[in-house]
């Protein structure tokens, strides 16, 4: 269904929600309605010496991560970073990476952060749509010296709105940078933090979606601590502050739950990987016994993998919290087993929406023949997000549509792009998220698949995520992504991209007789098979890379002959 044309506000960061329905959710108590340095800070004067960061450096509590944070925040104002300014941040997960969301806090500017790993064509993409004041960057990540790259970016006048490039970590400062290092030892005693309107914006997420240049969407202190803030609040045991591991990027959106939540508004302790690694996440998990393990479903299945059997079992955390794609009821149960917690499967992404089933879950973790379309993801909270069905046609209650969603947790508005906004925002503030979706008469979500990975054969659509999730139950089958493949006579075709179980080599019959089993209809079976040997390839965000794996199946089968390959 199409919006009616309409004219939007001007302004980089204009709230595409009423004012009246934001302070209503505030009235509510939906908001803490506070900016997140204030939530901070009075969380660090509560309990200055609890440990408040734990990276591969050791622990910091909150008195000297708050230290840090107003120094950087004072050192900053002198290079000229001023309320309502945009600062890039492309840093590892590290305690600087947290002292940087704080000082921006602090500042009243807005952050945008993005994982180291991602090039310069990407970065200077988001630098200069965002109109980004500034940027602190890695001197050196694993071979790339991200610092030096937009530092050579910026003398070119690429970016005119870029002034200052900030060189953090260890080896040679570009010449004209000022060094992170430099600035943590500014003198901060006379910094007087900035108390900005909670309902205006705080940080900018950056969505891996499946445009052509990855979304950039604003949010409010309110949306993050608030909205956001109330997604890990319902996993929690009452006045228990939470101990979230983070697998991926802080950096990325499923990140901003780390400084913004776990941090500011739940009091918690952040436990960081540099990079993951299944056995490292394993030790992080033995070694600092998190209460929450905050990452994507391919991540859990590599840590399962290197699990010796028996009866050894990590220190058992509260949730496993696991999101970027579905997970299937096999793994769920195996994970659940292994790690002696609940496993949540977080249905969100950065365009403003998020549902879960709780500690307890959904009643189902994954279709069968007899309840319903798609996967179950539980019932939306409205201290979150609100959620409505538009179909796609004129249609009843009940039916399959386009997933709508709106609350406390609503972004601000897309940055750099209005034509998202008249795209993906409706006039009263609901957000299209692109997902097929339907509600049961219980109010339970359940998610069909994305508009857009809608694969075309002959005319006819096929959701790749119904076939994934009906694939995965498959005992030969690890992990799986169906991928759509050019093809000269139907268009498209669907290939199933899959990672073996050990010791196992599924052919393509057998996986199209147990969908024949699932009483899935022949037209979605995969006509392609590509068997992945190592894993399924992630984003630098963490998520499952749908486009890479589209690239390699189309590689495999570039005229759509044949029908098994393997990569």
């Amino acid at each position: 269904m199409t919006s009616p044309a309409r004219s939007l506000p001007s302004g980089p960061f204009r709230d595409l929600v009423p004012a009246s329905l934001r302070r209503a959710w505030a009235a509510a108590g939906h908001c803490p309605d506070l900016d997140l340095y204030s939530l901070f800070r009075a969380h660090r004067i509560a309990g200055p010496r609890r440990t408040a960061v734990i990276d591969a450096h050791g622990e910091v509590d909150y008195a000297e991560l708050d230290r840090r944070a107003r120094c950087l925040a004072a050192g900053l104002a002198e290079a000229g970073i001023r309320p309502g300014d945009v600062v890039g941040v492309q840093l590892p997960n590290t305690r600087e990476a947290v002292a940087a969301d704080l000082a921006l806090a602090a500042l009243g500017a807005v952050a945008l952060p993005f994982p180291v790993g991602r090039g310069g064509r990407e970065a200077h993409s988001l630098l200069g749509r965002s109109g980004a004041r500034a940027v602190i960057a890695a001197t050196g990540h694993r071979g790339v010296a991200h610092a030096r790259e937009l530092a050579g970016l910026a003398a070119s006048g690429e970016l005119p709105a870029l002034r200052t490039v900030i060189a953090a970590g260890p080896g040679p400062v570009p010449d004209g940078c000022p060094s992170l290092a430099g600035l943590l030892r500014t003198d901060a005693t006379g910094f007087s933090p900035a108390r900005p309107d909670p309902d205006t914006a705080a940080r900018i997420l950056v969505s891996s979606g499946s445009e052509a240049e990855p979304k950039m969407v604003a949010y409010s202190h309110n949306a993050l601590a608030g909205g956001r803030g109330n997604t890990l609040a319902s996993l929690l045991h009452e006045g228990s502050p939470p101990r979230c591991l983070f697998l991926g990027p802080l950096a990325s959106a499923f990140g901003s739950a780390g400084t913004a939540v776990t941090l500011a508004r739940h009091g918690g302790t952040l436990v960081l990987l540099d990079r993951f690694t299944p056995d490292a996440a394993l030790e992080a998990i033995r070694a600092h016994r998190p209460t929450h393990v905050l990452g994507v479903p391919t991540m859990v299945r590599m840590m399962l993998d290197r699990m010796a059997p028996g009866p050894e079992v990590p220190a058992g955390p509260t949730a496993l919290v696991l999101g970027g794609s579905a997970l299937d009821a096999a793994t769920r149960e195996e994970a659940r087993r292994a790690f002696g917690c609940a496993v949540v499967n977080l249905y969100g992404s950065a365009d403003g929406v998020n549902c879960h089933g709780g500690l307890t879950g959904p009643d189902t973790a994954c279709r069968t023949p007899d309840n319903g379309p798609g996967i179950a993801v539980g019932r939306p909270d409205p201290a979150v997000c609100e959620i409505r069905i538009d179909p796609l046609s004129s249609g009843t209650s009940g039916e399959t549509g386009e997933i709508l969603a709106r609350g406390p947790m609503t972004p601000l508005c897309y940055v750099g792009a209005p034509e998202l906004n008249l795209r993906y925002r409706t006039a009263d503030g609901w957000v299209r998220t692109g997902d097929l979706g339907m509600l049961g008469a219980d109010g339970t979500l359940r998610v069909v698949g994305r508009l857009k990975d809608i694969v075309i054969r002959g005319g006819a659509n096929i959701s790749p995520a119904e076939v994934e999730g009906e694939l995965s139950s498959h005992p030969d089958i690890r992990d799986v992504m169906c991928v759509g493949v050019p093809d000269p006579l139907m268009g498209e075709r669907l290939a199933a991209c899959v990672v073996p179980r050990p010791g196992r080599k599924p052919e393509l019959e057998g996986l199209c007789a147990h969908l024949d089993a699932r009483g899935l209809e022949r037209r979605k079976h995969p006509e392609r098979l590509l068997l992945v040997t190592d894993e399924l390839p992630l984003t630098p965000a963490g998520k499952p890379d749908r486009a890479a794996l589209r690239e390699r199946a189309a590689a495999e089968f570039p005229t759509g002959d044949g029908r098994e390959g393997q990569s």
